[in-house]
């Protein structure tokens, strides 16, 4: 079902009248007057809400004479409640599938560019690569620690011998920020992000 009829449909019985009105239908056909009576509103404000609801696919209506009788569409509403049970858990299941893959492509990057003693090989020219590789380094900093320049120096040149190289690029990407020679981890959501 698509998802915008699953919308429509939500937005359907986002309305407590709708709700009262439904449930007064799950008892057998009523017209209009009767429906305003039993909810205490006027007349228009049940045609108005019967547009909605009829719209949604959750009211049919049969004339008898000159009344018109509405009859709750049982079938669609179970149909639709259950197509959004299933777009909901296919869709949780897809999220779960990406975060997969989004880990698998992680490992791979660390695999290829960096030394299962830790060393980083080069800096990927692929940006998405060289952000995996930049948070690696960042790992081993705490957040909320000023670090001097000597400092995070010594701590870059444990991954790559090109220190400012990589001290310049943690900067740019926003991962840290330098005051007065001290360098400090940014908070994760002003990092640069990893598409």
């Amino acid at each position: 079902m698509q998802l915008e009829r699953l919308i429509a449909f939500h937005k359907a019985l986002a309305d407590p009248v709708r709700i009262r009105i439904l449930c007064l239908l799950s008892s057998g056909p009523l017209h209009g007057q009767a429906l305003a009576g039993k909810l205490g509103v006027k007349p228009p404000t049940i045609t108005h809400h019967m547009g909605k609801l009829r719209e949604a696919g959750l009211v049919k209506e049969k004339r008898e004479k000159n009344t018109i009788y509405f009859h709750l569409d049982m079938h669609s509403l179970e149909r639709k409640s259950q197509a959004t049970l299933q777009t909901i858990l296919h869709q949780t299941k897809g999220y779960d599938q990406m975060d997969e893959n989004k880990q698998k492509y992680r490992r791979e990057v660390l695999k290829n560019f960096f030394t299962a003693e830790g060393k980083l090989k080069n800096i990927p020219a692929q940006r998405k690569k060289k952000l995996i590789v930049f948070e690696e380094i960042c790992k081993g900093l705490k957040m909320g620690e000023k670090y001097p320049e000597k400092v995070i120096n010594e701590h870059i040149k444990q991954y790559f011998d090109d220190y400012a190289t990589i001290r310049r690029e943690l900067i740019v990407n926003k991962y840290m920020y330098r005051e007065d020679g001290f360098y400090e981890l940014n908070p994760k959501e002003m990092w640069s992000v990893i598409e």
